[in-house]
């Protein structure tokens, strides 16, 4: 089965990759991912045996911690055009005990300085639907501050699965984002939408 597609439209980074599922989507979407991280490695190997099989032609596959990553390699990369983040779902899940910021697993400070570093176009970044909880109403006001400071309009998306032909009633948390001066009106298969413009 070869995925590979001729002429790749857009670049891309995409941190806590885990096994690829988003990965795949974002290169059928169009967009050529120039370093996937994940810290397990039998993810990783998933990675790269599809890679090779398929045909991808993603860039470095990286096993490592994605706050090394930020920390020791992000200064290597620019003219990105999105960074991409799964980033770990415990710290906002009720079977994870909720504990926002007070998790060491909560990585969205380590995704929000990727995008200060590396300054993409455009940001996606997807966690559990927990983090629209009023508890974290304070949390998700100081991150989409932080972005905004960086320059970038943002909203969350709640994407419900079983309308992507998805056999589960699960919902997934998008919080999607771009430069402001790259802002235009658009819409997403989404019932749910949060706009930090709507804020004004």
């Amino acid at each position: 089965m070869q995925l590979s597609l001729p002429n790749p439209t857009y670049t891309a980074i995409e941190l806590c990759a885990g096994a690829g599922g988003q990965a795949l989507g974002l290169h059928r979407a169009g967009f050529q991912h120039h370093a996937l991280v994940e810290i397990d490695r039998h993810a990783c190997q998933t990675l790269r045996d599809n890679n090779l099989r398929h045909g991808l032609f993603w860039g470095e596959i990286i096993e490592g911690d994605a706050r090394d990553f930020v920390r020791e390699r992000s200064g290597e990369f620019d003219e990105i055009d999105l960074i991409a983040a799964g980033v770990p779902c415990p710290p906002f899940s009720k079977a994870g005990q909720q504990l926002g910021a007070d998790d060491e697993r909560d990585l969205f400070p380590t995704a929000i300085a990727a995008v200060a570093q590396i300054q993409p176009k455009a940001v996606l970044f997807e966690n559990v639907r927990g983090l629209l909880d009023q508890r974290f109403e304070s949390y998700r006001q100081a991150m989409e501050s932080q972005l905004n400071e960086l320059g970038y309009t943002v909203f969350w998306t709640l994407a419900r699965c079983s309308r992507f032909r998805r056999f589960t009633t699960s919902a997934t948390l998008y919080y999607c984002g771009a430069q402001t001066q790259l802002c235009r009106p658009f819409f997403l298969a989404s019932s749910t939408q949060h706009s930090t413009r709507d804020r004004g």
